[in-house]
């Protein structure tokens, strides 16, 4: 574990690096008009844009927290972070012209692939930096700052786009990781190995899975779901996925370790995590899409005008972890999600008057709700395993937590797409707001599963210290 002195630096570039990789889910939403006149994007291109990075991030989360068990978390770490800035260096130089958008979605692959070198290693780093009684706090910091990034990405990309180019909010990335590696050569983090291996073809068969099956859900709305190529690939991504599953649960050095998703508690955490990002991150970008291309708003007015879910996560997400702190993970979990789920709810049913102010109640309600909501889960899931296995843990979380945002811009993407093919940029604007209307209902559907597997599965218990390996058993 790191020297006391050098914990609150290990959680400052932790936290930092995260919150790069959150923003970048969600900076460009606002970018995406501009970008897509430079680029000549199409709708569905609009759509690849965000998700290329989430899928790769999906499918290659689980890969970087067993490469950070084989080389150690902080390498593993810092491979990522420089890995990370190089691909947003060229997400900025993407050329204008035919080449545009295939160059685009393809950089925002890699840097998906960079950031799940850093996503399940720096979750483990913090979690083993601090003493039990002080990771509510920690991972309060650690996973409510950097939701803020990704709720107040719209805002400082619309800023970006319009002072500078939209290239520019992916050119903000290279001072960020700088600084994230500066800090962890002066905090000196701990760094552990575990031996095993890494079997490629466990991993050709989770991002092959995961990857057909994204594809084939997000252009069925323009394939058609009959379609004979939207079932070929969806019953081959699905069938690939479940290969896996069942492969690794055998293994006895898994690529997943899927085996501690048997734990209740575990498992509780993790699908509720999976679930409110499926219906967080569409939100996120519909929102942005509808604001600026049916309301008119400016690109900086626009990320002024999502500070009404930004400000009250920031208040929550404090209040969540020290809630937690005290009474464990169930009481501000139930809370928030109860919360966000009627917010989200008074949110999508104020979509189609096509008025602003009207909105805003709702997305206050549905900040406030995840804030209580997000840290605390992440927390609870990492403190129910011994540090031995925490990386693991950690991948599996973040895999299912970016498989449900990545699946949740393709399905809604699909329904609005589904209702009206142009999507914002068609020629009514009430018939938009009506197609991002039903894909909010999915989201919204999302969060209230999220809430009901909360009741069913959340721990009733505290953790009060770190599990031992050996004991460690069904929560």
């Amino acid at each position: 574990m790191s020297a006391p002195a050098n914990r609150w630096l290990v959680l400052v570039a932790m936290t930092g690096s995260l919150s790069m990789i959150m923003l970048d889910q969600t900076v460009v939403t606002v970018a995406l008009p501009a970008m897509s006149d430079d680029l000549g994007l199409h709708p569905a291109g609009q759509q690849w844009v965000v998700n290329a990075y989430v899928l790769a991030l999906t499918a290659l989360v689980a890969f970087g927290g067993k490469l950070g068990d084989r080389v150690g978390g902080v390498r593993t770490f810092r491979i990522g972070v420089a890995g990370f800035f190089v691909a947003s260096a060229l997400c900025g130089l993407a050329p204008v012209g035919a080449l545009g958008e295939a160059w685009i979605i393809a950089a925002r692959a890699l840097q998906g692939a960079a950031a799940a070198l850093m996503v399940p290693t720096s979750g483990a780093i913090v979690i083993s930096a601090f003493a039990v009684q002080e990771r509510g706090r920690a991972m309060a910091a650690y996973a409510g700052i950097s939701q803020i990034f990704l709720a107040i990405g719209p805002l400082i990309g619309g800023a970006l786009t319009e002072a500078v180019s939209w290239r520019a909010v992916f050119w903000l990335n290279v001072p960020v990781g700088i600084a994230a590696l500066v800090l962890v050569a002066i905090a000196k983090p701990a760094q552990t190995t575990r031996p095993g291996r890494i079997r490629a073809g466990a991993l050709a068969l989770l991002v092959g899975g995961l990857g057909a099956t994204v594809l084939a859900v997000q252009e069925a709305s323009t394939w058609g779901w009959d379609a004979p190529l939207t079932l070929i690939l969806l019953g081959a991504g699905i069938a690939a996925t479940a290969v896996f599953v069942v492969t690794q649960s055998r293994v006895a050095d898994p690529l997943v370790d899927v085996g501690l998703l048997r734990r209740r508690a575990f498992l509780g955490d993790v699908v509720v995590n999976g679930l409110v990002q499926f219906g967080l991150l569409a939100a996120v970008l519909h929102s942005s899409l509808y604001l600026q291309d049916l309301l008119h708003f400016s690109p900086l007015t626009t990320g002024l005008a999502v500070l009404a879910m930004v400000l009250p996560i920031t208040m929550a997400a404090q209040l969540g972890g020290r809630w937690f702190d005290r009474s464990g993970v169930r009481p501000p979990v139930l809370a928030g999600l109860t919360i966000s789920t009627l917010g989200l709810l008074a949110w999508t049913l104020a979509l189609p008057y096509l008025s602003y102010p009207l909105q805003v109640p709702g997305m206050v309600l549905t900040g406030f709700g995840l804030g209580l909501t997000i840290s605390p889960t992440n927390t609870d899931a990492l403190s129910r395993v011994g540090p031995a296995d925490r990386s693991q843990a950690s991948g599996v979380l973040q895999t299912v937590r970016q498989l449900g945002g990545t699946l949740g811009v393709a399905v809604v993407g699909a329904v609005v797409l589904g209702i009206e093919h142009r999507g914002t940029r068609g020629p009514d604007p009430q018939a938009a707001a009506d197609a991002i209307a039903a894909g909010f209902a999915v989201s919204t559907a999302a969060f209230a599963v999220a809430l009901l597997v909360a009741i069913r599965l959340l721990a009733r218990d505290r953790v009060a210290a770190d599990p031992a390996v050996a004991s460690e058993g069904v929560a």
